[in-house]
């Protein structure tokens, strides 16, 4: 059986379900955090992401747009299984090709500490610490320069 990776939105109930759920499990849930607790409310005007392989989600992302030359990366996370696999750089991917079809300029995010290696392979540059979360998870604000 080959892999067949698919980056693309969400496009049916049951596939932003599934997405949320993800969201949830991955970034929420270890941290003992309720569901719902992964999402906010820029959802309905945000892009988003899943990967598919072989049909089955194993990775999520999201950005949405803070002004006309810039938008955030958020909720990115891809299942342990297929951690290095390129799925996490093929989401960013397609998440900066949608920023630059929206005429932005710079992308940001506040990435995780174990997460700060793959976006700078990914050319962000990491400005300043951010927030902790969960009063245990430090963050970087990091931003890349698309145009």
């Amino acid at each position: 059986m080959s892999d067949s990776l698919v980056i693309k939105a969400p496009g049916t109930a049951k596939e932003f379900e599934q997405y949320y759920h993800l969201r949830w499990l991955l970034l929420r849930a270890p941290w003992q955090q309720p569901a719902g607790s992964e999402k906010d409310e820029l959802e309905n005007e945000s892009i988003h992401r899943i990967a598919l392989l072989n049909n089955i989600i194993v990775g999520v992302g999201r950005i949405h747009f803070i002004n006309k030359d810039k938008a955030q990366v958020r909720y990115m996370a891809v299942t342990k299984d297929f951690e290095r696999r390129g799925i996490g750089q093929a989401i960013l991917d397609s998440l900066e090709q949608a920023a630059k079809r929206n005429n932005r300029k710079t992308l940001i995010l506040h990435a995780r500490e174990y997460a700060v290696g793959f976006y700078t392979k990914q050319e962000y540059k990491t400005i300043k610490p951010s927030h902790l979360l969960f009063n245990e998870i430090q963050h970087f604000e990091m931003a890349k320069h698309l145009i």
